[in-house]
């Protein structure tokens, strides 16, 4: 059996641009993804705290130290610049790699999407 579990977030992301012009996904800061270990063109999900809307996309790598948060495509029509985010990122694992300390990588920022908080999950094979 395969189990879906969360393996990385973005807490609290401030979206600080929508481009409904583009074909989708989520340009995201470099380094908030590779502090989450997330993958370019990964599925995550997207969850606003401000209205409620929730929707999947991929990621896209933004510039570095940018603090890039930027919902393109239909996607931006569920999102205002402004508002607070949280993405997620989920992994299939095996029954035996869901150890009982099992927990996601998690990425809190800052006003200006910098890491504020980060910590390392434990999600390596058991």
């Amino acid at each position: 059996m395969l189990r879906c579990m969360l393996k990385a977030k973005i807490h609290r992301a401030t979206v600080t641009d929508c481009n409904i012009d583009y074909e989708g996904s989520i340009t995201v800061d470099s380094t908030l993804l590779e502090a989450a270990q997330i993958r370019p063109y990964e599925k995550v999900s997207i969850a606003d705290i401000n209205n409620g809307e929730r929707f999947e996309t991929y990621v896209l790598p933004g510039a570095p130290g940018s603090g890039m948060m930027c919902v393109n495509g239909a996607a931006a029509r569920k999102v205002q610049v402004g508002d607070l985010i949280i993405l997620f990122a989920y992994g299939y694992l095996r029954e035996a790699e869901v150890a009982d300390d099992f927990a996601p990588t998690v990425v809190l920022v800052d006003d200006a999407n910098r890491i504020a908080r980060h910590t390392a999950g434990r999600a390596e094979a058991a």
